[in-house]
């Protein structure tokens, strides 16, 4: 795939991104355009993955919250890194959509080492909902703006979004961006994320599902 593959909205629209750069970025899941952005409100640097003809209504995208521990380093803790590699896979299947990695959502927005100090309160028998709290910190500190202007620059008008977050959704829907469809994105629970997972379906209403018959490792 070449960048003239791509082809995006250039309709004139406010915005607090400004498109920085375009570049073919090949992956093993397929080709892609890998659009970086400057957050102009922000400072931070913000990319999306953009695969086939997305302009317009119902490209399938999945806005992914930067998590450093699963995406890079293959953590079982949460199911950020398989959701990641299975949205690519989806979107490549699919033939056309894009995935926004937005920065600075490390930990739910409440940073990396704020993620860590976290993660070992819930070792100590805290669930996630909990271990924010005793930090004194959000239980949920993402904002969703960028992800929006990053869409409404690529000319997308309608998504079907790739997420188990009725809060992702709503917010989208805050910043003018249209729901086609709400796509699951379920990934198999092992026994280090099964409580995790339970957490985010009872406290943060994700749609887990599958996660009814799932094995009991406590």
């Amino acid at each position: 795939m070449t960048e003239s593959d791509v082809v995006f909205d250039s309709g004139a629209r406010p915005s607090s991104v400004e498109r920085v750069v375009n570049v073919r970025l090949p992956t093993v899941h397929g080709d892609f355009l890998a659009t970086g952005y400057l957050d102009l409100a922000s400072g931070e640097e913000q990319v999306a993955l953009v695969y086939g003809e997305v302009a317009g209504e119902g490209a399938l995208t999945r806005v992914h919250s930067e998590c450093l521990t699963g995406d890079a380093f293959g953590s079982t803790h949460c199911e950020c890194g398989d959701q990641l590699s299975a949205a690519l896979r989806a979107i490549v299947a699919e033939g056309r959509g894009v995935l926004v990695y937005l920065q600075g959502h490390e930990g739910r927005g409440i940073g990396l080492l704020a993620k860590l100090q976290a993660m070992k309160l819930q070792t100590e028998g805290l669930d996630t909902v909990e271990a924010n709290l005793a930090l004194g910190l959000p239980v949920d500190a993402r904002d969703y703006r960028v992800a929006a202007e990053i869409l409404h620059d690529l000319g997308v008008r309608s998504v079907r979004l790739l997420s188990n977050n009725p809060l992702k959704r709503e917010a989208l829907l805050r910043y003018g961006i249209k729901i086609a469809e709400q796509v699951p994105l379920l990934m198999p629970p092992c026994e280090e994320n099964i409580r995790y997972l339970r957490t985010k379906r009872e406290r943060l209403d994700h749609y887990l599902p599958h996660l009814d018959g799932a094995a009991d490792w406590s």
